[in-house]
């Protein structure tokens, strides 16, 4: 059964809950596609994380992108 699970950041404007079905269904799909996974049994999870709580390269990301 996979589990998958994505973070993101979100935008200024927000995720819309299309996008977010768009992402959950698409990543069924190629689990679908390239694993013959049957879409039922994937588990999606999205997380959005505060941009000032992800960091990269050592760095708190708003440091990076400011």
């Amino acid at each position: 059964m996979p589990y998958v699970n994505i973070k993101i950041t979100p935008t200024e404007s927000g995720v819309t809950k299309q996008q977010k079905s768009d992402l959950i269904e698409g990543v069924a799909g190629v689990l679908r596609d390239v694993l013959g996974k049957p879409e039922s049994y994937t588990t999606v999870v999205i997380d959005e994380v505060a941009i000032e709580n992800w960091g990269s390269g050592g760095k708190q990301v708003t440091k990076l992108v400011s």
